[in-house]
């Protein structure tokens, strides 16, 4: 069976039994950043990155389609009880309840758990381990946090943490060169996704910049927030509201006057569309 084939049939075996078991847990209104839509994108850029590498003839291995999309759907779940660093291992948990109710052995799926658990370890190093469904889930995992949507999902994050927001953006700058830095190293032979990879890196580090410089005289709690400050001001509202995403775009359309908040929820829909 080719490659596509096998895709196909994956997304068929599992894609709505993972759907369903990952709603049964995880409330979106929690983090939205993190819910089945950032699930269902890694599944994407997971396929589209498999698909490029059977006709680059990469180094890595294709894994199993099967065990793929499971890695992907479940690799942040533990977030739903847990937004910190040890979401890996609580994921990895709920990965071993999905296989256990579904008659299937955690034997056979050792490095899907592996992977999951291992999945946010930024600093690509396990001792020499390989294993190829965790960089392949890795790199998928990193792509979603590039664009308008990476601008979001990581400002949520680090948000929902407790860092302070005049120190997030120096921080996910640096975090997000490792992530593409180690992107480039792995699959930076494939043109067209580093040129498309590339530009949506450019805009999130652009963001930040300019964050890191309004940061120094920004004064939050105005009437009307401004610039890119005024973006993480309205996200930091939503957070303390506890509301959705949809309340998100409807606080952008209430600041539209201003010019860059009104570009920023522009390219966030439109990604997200």
């Amino acid at each position: 069976m080719n490659l596509p084939s096998r895709i196909e049939s994956a997304e068929h075996k599992y894609r709505q039994i993972l759907e369903e078991f990952f709603i049964s847990i995880f409330d979106t209104k929690v983090l939205i950043s993190h819910g089945i839509d950032h699930h269902r994108r890694v599944w994407a850029y997971a396929k589209e990155l498999i698909t490029h590498m059977d006709a680059g003839h990469s180094s890595l291995q294709i894994p199993d389609p099967e065990k793929l999309i499971i890695a992907c759907y479940l690799h942040d779940i533990g977030m739903a009880i847990n937004p910190g660093l040890k979401h890996g291992r609580l994921s990895m948990q709920f990965c071993t309840q999905f296989l256990k109710s579904n008659g299937l052995n955690t034997v056979d799926f050792e490095d899907v758990l592996y992977a999951i658990e291992n999945h946010d370890r930024k600093d690509y190093n396990l001792a020499g381990e390989r294993n190829d469904l965790l960089t392949i889930l890795s790199a998928s995992d990193d792509l979603d946090a590039f664009g308008f949507t990476g601008i979001y999902r990581y400002s949520e994050i680090y948000l929902t943490r407790g860092i302070n927001p005049e120190k997030i953006g120096y921080l996910i700058v640096e975090n997000a060169l490792k992530r593409f830095d180690h992107f480039v190293k792995r699959f930076g032979y494939l043109d067209p996704l580093l040129k498309k990879h590339k530009e949506k890196y450019n805009i999130l580090i652009n963001f930040f910049n300019q964050y890191n410089k309004e940061i120094q005289s920004y004064h939050f709690g105005g009437q009307n927030p401004t610039g890119n400050c005024g973006i993480v001001e309205l996200l930091i509202s939503i957070l303390n509201n506890k509301r959705g995403l949809k309340e998100f775009f409807i606080e952008g359309e209430n600041h539209g006057y201003d010019p860059v908040i009104r570009q920023f929820f522009d390219g966030l829909k439109s990604e997200l569309s």
